[in-house]
């Protein structure tokens, strides 16, 4: 399913519920009506997302439902049939494996799927947490970022659960996460390049404000450390999981007079600019230079030499935070918090091992 066929999906308008339907809390809602100065119907309003309220008493309205805790027990009947999926980037093959693994869980319970973007950045900003609030999906999953205090106080709220997947930083205990073990392929990724005789091993992580980044780089810190390797912080670059800092980043790596013989990349897009550079500069992989990668997409095995790489397993992942969203809104907790699934290393022909000269 392509992000436009799920975007283009007609969701159907949920009905607005009333004052009347919100259950007892620590406060009732017209109590935080008159502690606001507004009539019930305007509480409502704020409460099912509307957007003919003004700004201060939206806010003022907001405080007083975190201050007091108000929680919206909703039915099945008043949730909208969807599962809202947000992604701080959506583009490439990476973010088409993550809706695959949530349409399927979706399609399996007669749910839709709502895509956004936040435009790069890691926290959505409240024009996307507002289409949320008067959606009213069953829950939300956020890819690669997260929300800040005030946005979890407004989705618990109204009874919204969300699932946190590849968390960018630490969610902390009481965020439900789903993850990988990143720090385990890193290890994996560079000790088989170490088993092949490399020794100046080059990486090219992700941002590093990305948790999965910098345990990838970690664990190729660790696999050196324990081969006895020396970690030179001249073949550690920092890349942004594109195309194009593989390419740039990979080229100064390669053009350095004591090169690596092998680099591995923070992921399968920058092991596939890195091929560039190499064909650019007249290398060849393996020959000259081996390069893994991170992810596993379907297309690094069609690729030239076919990819090396990480097997992350991103559907299942998916398939993962959307069932422990569906739970969490029937009022199911989880056995725990955090769940990561086993990466694999998946050796194909861009590594071979090193000829000395």
């Amino acid at each position: 399913m392509s992000p436009a066929k799920a975007q283009r999906r007609r969701t159907p308008e949920p009905q607005e519920e009333s004052a009347e339907e919100s259950p007892p809390s620590t406060a009732t809602l017209a109590e935080i009506a008159r502690a606001a100065g507004v009539s019930a119907p305007t509480v409502s309003k704020v409460l099912n997302g509307r957007a003919d309220v003004a700004a201060a008493t939206r806010t003022r309205v907001e405080e007083l439902l975190l201050h007091h805790g108000y929680r919206r027990r909703r039915t099945e009947a008043s949730r909208s049939p969807l599962i809202d999926l947000v992604f701080h980037e959506l583009e490439s093959a990476w973010a088409m494996e993550v809706i695959r693994g949530v349409e399927n869980v979706a399609r399996q319970e007669g749910l839709s799927v709502v895509l956004s973007e936040s435009d790069g950045q890691l926290t959505p900003g409240q024009t996307w947490l507002d289409r949320v609030l008067a959606r009213r999906p069953h829950g939300v999953i956020l890819v690669l970022s997260g929300l800040d205090p005030a946005q979890r106080a407004q989705l618990a709220s109204r009874d919204i659960p969300f699932v946190v997947m590849d968390p960018a930083g630490d969610p902390g205990d009481e965020v439900p996460s789903v993850g990988a073990t990143n720090w385990q392929g890193g290890l994996a990724a560079t000790r088989h390049l170490v088993e092949l005789g490399h020794r100046r091993i080059g990486v090219i992580g992700g941002p590093p404000r990305m948790m999965c980044s910098r345990a990838r780089i970690d664990g190729y810190r660790a696999a050196l450390e324990a081969a006895g390797v020396p970690v030179d912080p001249g073949l550690i670059r920092e890349g942004d999981f594109h195309h194009e800092a593989g390419y740039e980043v990979g080229r100064e790596l390669l053009r350095l007079p004591d090169r690596p013989t092998a680099v591995f990349t923070g992921n399968d897009l920058q092991a596939l600019g890195l091929y560039e550079a190499a064909r650019e500069l007249g290398l060849r992989v393996p020959e000259d230079v081996s390069v893994l990668g991170f992810d596993d997409l379907p297309l690094t095995r069609w690729v030239s030499p076919p990819l090396t790489t990480v097997r992350q397993p991103l559907a299942q992942m998916a398939e993962a935070a959307a069932r422990m969203v569906l739970d969490l809104g029937r009022g199911e907790r989880p056995a725990a918090t955090r769940i990561e699934l086993a990466t694999s290393l998946v050796v194909r022909g861009s590594t071979a091992p090193l000829e000395e000269a």
